[in-house]
């Protein structure tokens, strides 16, 4: 999923169309969407929260509203691995906690393996079980834990970053 999904879209193109795409997009030629794709399409709008907008153009949905439009097109035949880049780009706090729960569910309950890349860490640090990192020019994977500490966060983005862990052992990042 790219991070500007609707830019090429134009005004007419409905949040059903495009799921629905998700489907019928990689064949040639014009036919009608058999019932069971209906059904398929349906369901991926119901599992992201978008089956009341589902009719509406994309131009008129908002940037949370959107996101979970290119998820369920993302979903809707049964991918096992999602790549998004910067799924929480452009949303308020409301719709980014909404998107993270999602992609959590998404890996607990589908077992859908999802890779984000994000350059705020924060509202993801929920649902992030690893990490694959560019350091000094070269690839790295760990585990998140072993990630997000000052020095190696503070090496990655070339100004100080400070962990604070809570009691409820939530991390957060900032600027140190």
């Amino acid at each position: 999923m790219p991070q500007n999904y609707t830019a090429a879209l134009g005004e007419a193109v409905r949040a059903r169309d495009l799921v629905m795409l998700g489907l019928t997009g990689g064949r040639f030629g014009l036919r009608r969407a058999s019932a069971t794709e209906r059904a398929r399409v349906d369901d991926a709008l119901r599992r992201v929260g978008a089956q009341d907008y589902a009719d509406r153009r994309m131009s008129e949905l908002s940037g949370g509203q959107q996101q979970r439009v290119a998820i369920a097109q993302a979903i809707v035949d049964d991918a096992e691995l999602l790549l998004l880049d910067e799924p929480l780009a452009n949303l308020d706090l409301r719709n980014q906690h909404e998107v993270v729960t999602l992609l959590g569910e998404l890996t607990r309950e589908r077992r859908v393996t999802v890779m984000v890349v994000a350059h705020d860490l924060n509202p993801l640090l929920p649902v992030l079980t690893d990490a694959v990192y560019l350091l000094d020019g070269h690839p790295h994977h760990d585990p998140i834990d072993a990630v997000v500490t000052e020095d190696l966060l503070t090496h990655l983005y070339g100004t100080p970053v400070r962990v604070v862990r809570t009691a409820q052992g939530d991390l957060f990042t900032r600027g140190g």
